[in-house]
Formats: C-alpha cells, structure tokens, sequence
C-alpha cells in the first residue's frame, strides 16, 4: 500500500506530454494529475505537488496571458492504473498570482512594522531628517511633537492650568550657552535629536550652523525673565512651541500676588494664551539644594553659593531623559590646561568676559557666586552613573 501512494505519473503518460510539447512549441504546458482510482496520486498530497513543480520548471516557453484553454484525457500506466490528465496552459498564470500574493502580503507587513516604528520611536524621524531634506519643526508623518506624555514632574507647575509637566525624551541635546559653541558647527547634528534643551535667552537665530534651530524645552532663571520678556513674540509667539520652566527662590514665584516674577509670567501667559510655562515648585527647589549639599558636603545657603541654570537643567533631564547628549560644557580641569580655548562666556555675547576667568571669579567668590566649577565636577560623577556625553569639548571620564 505504502508503495501504491508513492505512485507518480507513468511514462507512458509522460512521454506523450513531452510529444505534445515538440509539436507545438510556443504553447506552454502543465500537467495536474487527479487519481480516478483509490491508491491514485492526489493534487493535494506532497508527491503530486512536487512533480507539478517540476513539470512547472521544466517548461521553457510562456503562457500567453489571456489564453484559457483546457483539454481532458485518459493515459494508463504500465501496470494497468487509469489516470485522468488536465493540461491547463493556464496553470502558469496561476502559480505566478500565488507568487503575487505572498509579495503583496510581505510588503503589506513591512509598511505596516515601519509606521508602527516611526510611530512610537522618537529618534527614527531625526535620523530620516538628512535624507528627506526635513527642516520643519514637526514629525512629517504624525503631527506631534517629538516626544511622547510620560509620568507626571510634580515638581514642575503650569501657570495656566496649574498641572504637573509631562514629559519624557529618549535622548536630549542639551545645548550650552558657552562661547564653546562657536565655529563647531554641530548645529546639524544637534537638530537631529528628538529633544534639545537651551538655557536662559539663548537665541538661535544667526548662530543655526553653531547652536541648531530646534528647541523643546527652555530652563530659564528668574533673573532671565525679563531678558525674554523683551522679545515676547520671538520667545512666546503663536509658532513656538517650546517648553517653559523658570526657576527661582520663593520671594520672586509666589503666587499671592507678591511674586515679581511671578506676576510677569502670568502677565506673559495672559497675552500668549499658547505659551507653556512651567515654575519650579518650593519643594524642588529644596531638593535642589539638598542634592547641592549631598553631593558637595556644603550647604548652599551658609557657603553663599547660587545654583547655576546648568544644575536645575541637568537635575531635571535626569528624570525626564533616557539618554543625555551635552554640547560646548567645559570640565572641572579644562581651565588650568595650557592650552585651553579662550571664549566668551556666552556665545552670543561677543566681547564679553573670557569664561574661564567668569568661573575662577565665581568660584572664589565669598557670597552669591554660582560655583561652576564644583558643579562640573558633580557632573563628572552623574555621567559614570547616567547616560551623559559631552560633546565640543569631550570629556575624559576616569
């Protein structure tokens, strides 16, 4: 019996076919073979299926689309089997939509892993950015921005609707206000992050090739309000889309009306329904100063020291970045190199004082210096624990 299943098409049966084949030459021909009898091959066992194949790739002319022509007959093998034949010219044609199908399917699938991808990564549009010549500000696939709602800050309050921020990134391009910043020409590579932060009134326009375009997030200092505050439109206007948050001590961002700052950012929410503003809360300013003191040993208040805008900034990307890229940032050791880069404080500040005379003259400061270099020394210790680059200049990490 075993051998009876395992009968494939005579020879006799064969040999005519192939006849039929010289004949008429330009007509393409398959057989597919029904079994009349019990022990007969069956189309849908594998044995029938191979030799189909077979016959398939034998072949050596085309099937004229279009051509429906099927003729039926009886063959008998050599040990007395009847067999029933269709010759199809058609069966080409088939085989070739199957085919079809599978590609249809495949291409189906690959489309759709590829928007589920760009969809729910955030660095998959920047890295597109070279190659589809984007410069505008949102996905070109998915209006919205390019970061995605996360946990809630609490530390961080809306001054219209007085809620938490939400916000986590992927990775962050945090970019100085240093003077470093100049003729790097990182300002491609930084517009390619999903998320890039500036400090203070840090401008763009005019230094793009440098500094980037793109901006998400803005720590500003309650000093530097009302810098912002004196281009309004170009900070707050309807285009810009930028996150807010202003820190600073208690006496400037309470809320009862004695605020100064305060009472200039609600002012400035009031005139730009759509700036998203964001204050520091007491209780994160606390623990701004208690992670000062647990990491230095000084307590910030007794040793007159004034946080930086770099520490809030740094503080508050750790718990809103999986990963961090900082540009144009000097180390703790940078300035008693001999041959260190002489630059403006700020890089939009030509002229102005030499930074690494501005943080020898605020470290040493008796009361109200903000102490960059032990800062920086801190952020040496962050980055072998966090995943923090430094970029223009690097930095050695022991």
């Amino acid at each position: 019996m075993a051998a009876q299943r395992r009968r494939t098409v005579p020879a006799a049966a064969w040999k005519r076919e192939e006849e039929k084949k010289r004949e008429n030459p330009g007509e393409r021909r398959r057989i597919t073979v029904h079994g009349d009898n019990k022990g007969a091959v069956s189309p849908h066992r594998p044995a029938a299926e191979l030799h189909l194949l077979l016959l398939l790739l034998r072949c050596d002319a085309c099937v004229t689309p279009g051509v429906r022509k099927r003729r039926r007959r009886s063959v008998s093998g050599a040990d007395g089997t009847k067999w029933s034949t269709i010759v199809c010219v058609e069966i080409r044609m088939a085989w070739m939509w199957k085919r079809k199908s599978l590609i249809a399917t495949s291409l189906i699938v690959a489309v759709s892993l590829f928007v589920v991808v760009v969809n729910y990564t955030e660095k998959s549009y920047y890295l597109l950015q070279p190659v589809f010549g984007q410069t505008f500000r949102r996905p070109w696939m998915f209006s919205k921005p390019p970061y995605k709602a996360f946990k809630p800050h609490l530390g961080y309050i809306s001054i219209p609707t007085q809620k938490p921020l939400k916000l986590h990134c992927e990775l962050c391009s945090i970019v100085s206000s240093s003077g470093q910043m100049l003729g790097q020409g990182a300002g491609p590579e930084i517009d390619r992050s999903p998320c890039i932060w500036r400090m203070n009134n840090a401008p763009t326009r005019g230094f793009e090739k440098d500094v980037g375009r793109r901006t998400t997030l803005r720590v500003v200092s309650h000093t530097s309000v009302p810098l912002l505050l004196q281009k309004p439109q170009y900070f707050f206007g309807q285009a810009n889309d930028t996150i807010y948050v202003v820190w600073g001590p208690l006496r400037n961002m309470r809320k009862d009306g004695k605020g100064i700052v305060y009472n200039m950012l609600r002012q400035a929410v009031e005139n730009y329904p759509n700036a998203r503003i964001y204050v520091t809360t007491e209780d994160r300013m606390n623990h701004c100063d208690m992670v000062f003191k647990k990491e230095t040993g000084k307590d910030r208040i007794q040793s007159g020291s004034y946080l930086s805008t770099g520490w809030f900034t740094l503080i508050l990307a750790m718990d809103m970045c999986k990963e961090i890229h900082i540009y144009g940032m000097i180390n703790d050791t940078y300035c008693r190199t001999d041959d260190y880069r002489k630059v403006p404080y700020h890089y939009y500040e030509v002229g102005s004082r030499d930074e690494c005379a501005e943080y020898v003259l605020h470290e040493s400061a008796p009361y109200g210096g903000h102490r960059f270099i032990t800062e920086k020394a801190v952020f040496a210790k962050w980055a072998k624990s966090h995943a923090i680059k430094f970029f223009n200049p690097p930095w050695q990490l022991s």
